[in-house]
């Protein structure tokens, strides 16, 4: 595989995350393109739940200061940084003090889901393709895992439509059953509609995972037993689609797709 840039953006990593499909997947995936020969680099909420001494973050001074703008709002932008435990990586940290310092990740000790989530995913992937610009950083591939990172093909495809730093950067998106039957709040629709975001669908995360799967270059069942209603969405979707019931298979027909949509452009 030629050496390319690869950005994965995951809202769950481990080990910053508690171990599960996703936030491993996440992990493995960087850590095996890394080992390739790319320049990969993982984005992910600075969660109230994460050490930072321990993990040793600290904040890029030049990233940080900029204000993300939601629904007419400034919200401050605050960037950390730290490298993967055992790997040369930089994993960066979306940080806000209204969005990710509380205890938990998407709902509180009854497990009863934030009203703010949709906002808080808003914030995250804006966060993440400023950034991206800021460091002037332009990805050959983004590939972003779960539902909340999942509203980022979205944005670039829409509310950075006439952006073109990321007109080349191919888009893959992780399909994952944590959180499916779940609603973001009711205000979500306003906030796409103050960013120009024209929006058809329900506020559900099966639907958010649904328009970005219209926005990506690649569809990946990230589990090898999806919900059903995912299934068939999957199935209508005019995309490419990877299984991942074979794990070698999995990563050979993985690495080849990023290679050769690579090379069509080059």
């Amino acid at each position: 595989m030629n050496a390319q840039r690869i950005l994965h953006v995951s809202a769950e990593l481990a080990p910053y995350y508690p171990d599960n499909i996703q936030s491993t997947t996440a992990l493995d995936l960087a850590k095996q393109l890394y080992k390739k020969g790319n320049d990969v680099r993982v984005f992910l909420p600075r969660f109230g739940t994460i050490n930072e001494r321990r993990f040793q973050l600290h904040e890029v001074i030049r990233l940080s200061g900029m204000n993300i703008i939601i629904n007419d709002l400034d919200q401050p932008l605050v960037i950390k940084v730290a490298s993967l435990p055992g790997e040369r990586m930089q994993a960066y940290f979306i940080d806000s003090e209204e969005y990710f310092k509380r205890k938990f990740h998407y709902g509180n000790e009854e497990k009863e889901w934030f009203d703010d989530n949709g906002e808080r995913a808003v914030f995250f992937v804006k966060g993440v393709a400023e950034t991206i610009k800021k460091l002037n950083w332009v990805p050959d591939v983004i590939h972003v895992h779960g539902w909340m990172a999942a509203l980022l093909p979205i944005y670039l495809k829409h509310y950075y439509a006439n952006d073109s730093f990321f007109n080349d950067t191919k888009l893959i998106l992780s399909v994952y059953n944590s959180d499916i039957d779940k609603k973001v709040e009711d205000t979500f629709f306003d906030i796409l509609s103050f960013d120009e975001i024209e929006w058809q669908k329900s506020n559900s995360i099966k639907d958010i995972y649904a328009a970005s799967m219209e926005n990506v270059n690649l569809v990946i069942k990230g589990e090898d037993e999806l919900d059903s209603e995912m299934e068939q969405l999957i199935s209508l979707v005019k995309k490419d689609v990877i299984e991942k019931e074979n794990e070698e298979v999995f990563l050979e027909n993985y690495f080849n797709f990023i290679e050769e949509e690579i090379n069509v452009e080059n």
